[in-house]
């Protein structure tokens, strides 16, 4: 059940992102000026870019470290995913990946 909840995690943290940008994307074309300047352009988006880039920091870090230190294999791709998309979908596969991660660590105790 917690794979599953992960998984829907994964795909709204990809879906709803993407529903914003692309549209933009499509109209302006890849413009990383006019990107940063729309985003900063009030108070509320500037809150909001500057929540998403420390978010997007800690999100590696915990990615980095827990991930280093729990052997979990394939950290690359939420690494990878955080930076493509946004931590809506780096902390969920980090997620999805830890509890892969932790039931493989259960079968092999229950074998033992």
């Amino acid at each position: 059940m917690v794979k599953l909840f992960y998984g829907l995690l994964c795909v709204l943290g990809l879906l709803l992102p993407y529903s914003a940008f692309l549209p933009w994307l499509f109209e302006n074309g890849l413009n990383p000026s006019l990107l940063v300047a729309e985003a900063i352009n009030t108070r509320v988006g500037a809150f909001a870019w500057m929540d998403v880039i420390l978010t997007s920091i800690v999100v590696l870090g915990l990615i980095i470290v827990e991930g280093t230190k729990l052997g979990i294999r394939m950290l690359w791709l939420p690494i990878v995913s955080t930076f493509v998309v946004g931590p809506s979908l780096g902390l969920p596969i980090f997620l999805l990946l830890r509890e892969y991660q932790h039931q493989r660590h259960v079968k092999i105790k229950l074998a033992n």
